[in-house]
């Protein structure tokens, strides 16, 4: 019994010697693919193999672009139909004003707004019905909050003006009308195909460094500003006492 007992635990220390052996290799492995240092065990599944991924994301599902060629020949075919058709009027469609895009992230930028405003057209002398038969677009929405903006789009107009050729409707003596370019002008005119009819003028924004002058040292845009809203708060009480002075006077 005795033997037999000795013998047991001696074949047991030899297995636990033999694991410990194991986990030592093991470890010297783990060492030498993941470098010196605690780092995370790699346990990567190599799942997305080709054709192997579930759903829209597997291969065979993808959608392809082979045909990026054709579709762009068949882009190129239609802007040429639809400019056919158009023609001779702009392809871009009606003239629109220059306007800035809301919030204080944008509004330094300038862009192509829906329509020019009743005030802009009545500036350039432009009846607002008589606006869209000649191709620019109308916004009675719209309202002018800077004398600025309004003189940019009134130049737009004139410019625009000074460039239009109305082509009669119909053919003959008949068909033309007051207004209506004579027909010598209207021979060989090219058609307009830029995006914006006529192209935004926009400013650099980038300003070179130069020497502060000494009008700008001695401006304050608070005192200006305080200043513009005292006119404003006294405006009509001033008005109301000019009026009685001119009417004791009389």
């Amino acid at each position: 019994l005795g033997s037999s007992h000795i013998g047991s635990r001696d074949s047991g220390s030899r297995a636990a010697q033999g694991r410990g052996d194991g986990q030592a290799e093991g470890d010297e492995e783990l060492g030498r693919m993941t470098g010196a240092g605690n780092h995370v065990i790699p346990n990567v599944h190599f799942r997305k193999v080709n054709g192997m991924m579930h759903g829209r994301h597997n291969r065979v599902m993808m959608r392809t672009w082979f045909d990026q060629a054709a579709r762009k020949k068949r882009r190129s075919q239609n802007r040429k139909a639809k400019a056919a058709k158009m023609s001779p009027r702009p392809t871009a469609g009606r003239l629109r004003p220059v306007v800035h895009p809301p919030t204080q992230r944008y509004n330094m930028k300038l862009r192509l707004g829906r329509g020019f405003t009743l005030e802009e057209l009545r500036a350039a002398k432009i009846l607002p019905k008589l606006a869209p038969t000649i191709g620019i677009a109308v916004d009675h929405r719209r309202r002018n909050k800077s004398a600025e903006s309004l003189q940019i789009n009134v130049e737009r107009l004139n410019l625009y003006k000074s460039k239009l050729l109305i082509f009669p409707k119909k053919s003959g003596k008949k068909g033309v009308k007051k207004g209506d370019t004579p027909k010598s002008e209207l021979q060989n005119v090219a058609q307009n195909t830029l995006k914006e009819i006529i192209p935004i003028q926009r400013p650099a924004l980038r300003i070179k460094a130069r020497a502060i002058s000494a009008e700008e040292k001695e401006f304050s845009a608070y005192k200006k500003m305080r200043k513009a809203r005292t006119d404003k708060k006294y405006d009509g009480a001033k008005r109301k006492k000019a009026a009685e002075a001119t009417d004791k006077k009389e």
